[in-house]
């Protein structure tokens, strides 16, 4: 485990205003009862991941009938749009262990909101899911994997914010969370951001979560791996006392087990953190063509029953965030 101290983004570059003080809104978040059933396996050795298998998560391949008949030559010549359309397959790069987002199941292939909102994006070019080629990417190394070409887009829970807009480019956001705090259960020691101080929290490198304590909570001892479940086996060993990240990528692992993990303070919010679509600087006539996407999928209501059929499970459907066309 390393910690990540990423003192080249500039404060003006965080992905959100943040700090106790700053509270977005984003609170009470709410879990369905009863919604999940779950293998949840914690081995209590750092550096093995904690599987989780969300079995109500929706959101398998029967999702791919539903393809547009697309004919490549209708894109301009040269366009990404035509060659992935005339190629008939598209590479994605998504998270293997986000729970209710993206997570790779016994056979590998991954489910989530995140891997639903990818299919929208290939059946608009023409491609079944079964076309789909998935490679997992962590936070780390999401920008580089979209610079070199590694995949074609990147959808995992990627937050759009000004440093990685440098490099890459976002369409969207097609949703928007908020940075939380996670617990083992009957844990009242943290009871938000404020009660940090000499302790160990998990995040993952190269995430926003992690530049937000690292820049913002100095006095936090700021412990960080390439995956979150990594973070919740820490937690479970006692090696870390919060796992902190997204308010929805925590929910699914409290969803997951409710016996041993909590929110803290009801899932309590202190940044907003759109999620959007990463993909090739520079590429504005994709960038357009996955928005448009979006737009639809909002309008005609498959964005909203992707959410209920994955996320959903346990989270309310929230309203689909504008999508920022800059």
């Amino acid at each position: 485990m390393s910690r990540q101290r990423p003192d080249h983004v500039p404060t003006e570059h965080r992905s959100s205003p943040t700090g106790p003080a700053d509270r977005t809104g984003l609170t009470g978040l709410s879990l369905r009862p009863g919604a999940l059933s779950r293998r949840v396996f914690l081995t209590g050795t750092v550096g093995a991941a904690a599987a989780l298998t969300l079995a109500a998560c929706g959101g398998g391949d029967d999702a791919s009938d539903d393809v547009a008949d697309v004919d490549s030559s209708s894109f301009e010549e040269g366009s990404t749009m035509a060659k992935l359309a005339d190629a008939g397959k598209i590479t994605v790069g998504t998270k293997f262990d986000q729970p209710l987002f993206g997570q790779a199941g016994p056979d590998g292939k991954p489910t989530g909101f995140d891997v639903e909102i990818a299919k929208m994006i290939a059946a608009a070019l023409g491609i079944k899911a079964d076309k789909i080629e998935w490679t997992e990417t962590v936070s780390a190394n999401r920008e580089p994997f979209i610079q070199n070409g590694q995949v074609d887009i990147v959808v995992a829970t990627y937050t759009i914010n000004d440093e990685r807009k440098k490099v890459v480019d976002f369409a969207g956001p097609y949703y928007t969370a908020g940075q939380a705090l996670m617990v083992k259960k009957g844990d009242d020691a943290i009871t938000g951001p404020d009660d940090l101080k000499d302790k160990n929290v998990c995040s993952v490198e190269g995430s926003t979560p992690a530049q937000n304590i690292d820049e913002n909570y100095p006095d936090a001892k700021l412990v960080t791996f390439d995956t979150y479940s990594k973070c919740v086996t820490a937690l479970d060993n006692g090696q870390a006392d919060t796992v902190t990240t997204d308010n929805v990528i925590l929910a699914g692992f409290v969803a997951a087990d409710k016996d041993k993990l909590q929110m803290v303070d009801d899932g309590k919010t202190f940044t907003k953190e759109p999620y959007g679509i990463g993909l090739k600087k520079g590429d504005d006539d994709f960038r357009e063509f996955i928005n448009d996407t979006l737009q639809k999928a909002y309008d005609d209501g498959s964005w909203a029953e992707a959410w209920k059929s994955t996320a959903g499970q346990v989270l309310p459907t929230p309203d689909p965030p504008k999508i920022d066309r800059y």
